[in-house]
């Protein structure tokens, strides 16, 4: 099979890290590949190198003279960005454009104001009368408009559900010291995705050509759908030790992160995202990796969800990381 010459944005994060890991096995076992691994933060190059990278730039969106040296030799790429960096992003895929040597991407993206798959009424939404698709989706839907402009037979979209390594990054202090966490989702069951299975199946749409996976969509989730008292239940048998689950007032959680993230919470109240999809074990044979096994079993890249959801995260309490990013 030809060579990949693989650019990987967001290559520290939690999805990016896991298919840096994957291609370096894919490598190992004989496969021709060259990673290079952009990063905005310098001090991260070790970890990536260590997991596999062949190379590692500097890489950051709000400053586009480092999108062409990224890009310079590289033959494939994953795309992935920070929410509140979007404007960036759809000024690297004008790069990517002009660069004109891409032969296949692999976008991060989620499901739910797609306009070419399926019609959505970005002016409805599925449960708030009078209100819109929530800006977050539509924003979604929009990074990965700007990059099929640029190749759009040639791209590959990983739609994906609301990470398992999110749910509660934001309340992890709370499960330290007083050993309870707080949500609105309550018992609204919701199939979070593993970020692993993420890296996973970003590897082999990547591995195996874009031949077979240009110009698809897939939507992962996780293979069951879960309530918070599931959530509280994993957790607890995760830590050793018990957490209880207390319902969070929808308009405190507007007040702790702002009217752009409660909108597509709701999304999370209403059942949207309840459903499983059988795109992972279509690209795998397997059934998606569970919470409680996100949790414990490390990843490709060696950390468990533990260890992640422990990290500090974009979503902190009394800061909203959408304002002036909402559509």
């Amino acid at each position: 099979m030809a060579p990949l010459r693989v650019l990987v944005t967001q290559a520290t994060g939690r999805v990016g890290k896991e298919l840096v890991a994957h291609l370096n096995e894919a490598r190992k076992n004989g496969r021709e590949i060259y990673i290079r691994a952009a990063v905005r933060t310098a001090s991260k190059a070790d970890f990536v190198k260590g997991i596999g990278a062949d190379e590692v730039v500097s890489f950051d969106y709000d400053k586009p003279e480092t999108f062409m040296p990224a890009l310079e030799g590289m033959t494939h790429l994953f795309s992935a960005n920070p929410d509140p960096q979007a404007d960036g992003h759809a000024q690297f895929c004008k790069t990517v454009g002009e660069y004109g040597k891409v032969q296949h991407a692999v976008r991060l993206s989620c499901f739910g104001a797609d306009q070419n798959t399926a019609s959505y009424n970005h002016d409805v939404h599925a449960s708030m009368e009078g209100e819109k698709v929530p800006g977050m989706l539509r924003g979604y839907w929009r990074d990965e408009e700007v990059l099929l402009r640029v190749l759009p037979k040639s791209t590959t979209v990983i739609r994906a559900n609301f990470f398992q390594g999110h749910i509660l990054k934001s309340e992890t202090e709370n499960m330290d010291t007083h050993g309870f966490f707080k949500s609105p989702l309550g018992t609204t069951k919701n199939s979070f995705v593993s970020t692993n299975d993420l890296g996973e199946a970003s590897a082999i749409t990547l591995l195996e050509g874009v031949e077979k996976h240009g110009d698809k969509y897939y939507d992962l989730t996780g293979p069951v759908p879960q309530s918070m008292y599931d959530v509280a239940a994993d957790l607890s048998k995760a830590l050793g030790k018990p957490i209880e689950y207390k319902q969070q007032d929808i308009d405190e959680f507007t007040k702790d992160f702002g009217p752009q993230r409660r909108a597509f919470f709701e999304y999370l109240r209403n059942g949207f995202y309840t459903r499983c999809s059988p795109d992972f074990y279509n690209l795998t044979g397997r059934k998606p990796q569970a919470f409680y096994d996100y949790l414990t079993k490390p990843g490709k890249a060696g950390e468990t969800g533990i260890a992640d959801m422990w990290k500090a995260g974009m979503w902190a309490k009394g800061k909203n990381a959408m304002a002036g990013h909402e559509e």
